[in-house]
Parts: C-alpha cells; structure tokens; sequence
C-alpha cells in the first residue's frame, strides 16, 4: 500500500497481529463487536503507521465504549465533563531532538513480546453514529477517521495551534485516502 506523503467488559478482548511485529488489544464494551468493524480498526492502525514509516514492534489497545463511559474517562483524565469521539493515551514521550521512529526505537520493549507499547485509544460508538450521520458519511469511514486521529496522536501528533492542527488534518486526510475512505 502506498502513502501519498504531503508536507469492564462484555465481550472478550481480542488481540490480533496487524502488521510486522503489530499488535492491537480491542475490547468492545458497547457496540455491535463484529469482524468487520474489527478488521478495519486494525487496517487503520497498519495504514496510519505504514504512512508515518513507523515498521517495528508495536502494542496499542483498542477500547470502545458508549457515551457515558468515554464521558467518565474524560472526566477522570481531562476534567471535562462531556462525551467526546475518542481519547488518545500515549504512552511514549516525543521530543525535537529525536524523529518520530528513533524515540520509539529507543523505548524499553515488553521482554516477553519483544513490543513497545504505543498507548491506549477509547472510541465512543455513541459518536461515531452521531458523527457519520451529523457529516454525511458511513460508519465505518467514521470509525476510521478516529482510529487514525488516535494513532497520530500516539505518535505525537497533536492540534493544539493552528500550524499542528493543519499538519494532523493533512495526515489524517493522506492516511485516510490511501485506505479509500474519502467523504
């Protein structure tokens, strides 16, 4: 696949291999859990870290949830009280002085698996339905779009000024072409 660069549970937990050395733990606590929604966040995953040149072993988790839970979450860790589409818990610490593969590289691996862990994403299903219906397009491009917002932002990615955020959304929307999931 080729990148376009521009400048508690009901369900069990399942883990599967994405990529070369990629794992990804999904956990549906609420939503219709089936192979397909799982197979995509799973190509999410890959394609996002493919286009970033990111190709080494790598752990993430997968959770996703209903409106109140994620609301829970946000208050807990961000205190903001409100449901939000989906929150991003990396757990590797990016500087300037380092690319993006040289700081995870240099991170201590799990000595059973041989993998870095990436960090952890929560999905509301709540929003995804609300948010493909509000933009006008399908669930599954939805769940995508949130899957690749919350792998770039455990890259280090963020959008907290205008110059961060255009370079997110630039790469979300190369990620997202190159996986066919256009508006």
């Amino acid at each position: 696949m080729a990148c376009t660069m521009i400048e508690s549970s009901t369900q069990p937990i399942n883990k599967k291999e994405i990529g070369k050395n990629m794992s990804a733990y999904i956990e549906w606590v609420y939503g219709p859990e089936s192979s397909d929604y799982n197979q995509l966040i799973e190509e999410s995953i890959k394609v996002s870290l493919e286009c970033e040149g990111i190709n080494m072993p790598l752990e993430l988790s997968v959770m996703v949830v209903d409106n109140d839970e994620i609301k829970t979450i946000n208050n807990d860790q961000r205190g903001i009280d409100r449901p939000t589409d989906v929150l991003s818990f990396p757990m590797i610490s990016y500087n300037d002085d380092q690319t993006m593969a040289e700081t995870i590289a240099a991170q201590v691996a799990d000595p059973e698996t041989g993998h870095v862990y990436l960090g952890d994403m929560v999905i509301s299903w709540d929003k995804v339905l609300e948010q493909s219906s509000d933009y006008g397009h399908s669930i599954k491009r939805e769940l995508a779009f949130l899957v690749v917002h919350s792998v770039l932002h455990c890259l280090g990615y963020d959008h907290m000024n205008e110059e961060e955020e255009k370079l997110m959304i630039d790469r979300q929307k190369m990620i997202l072409d190159t996986m066919g999931m256009t508006r």
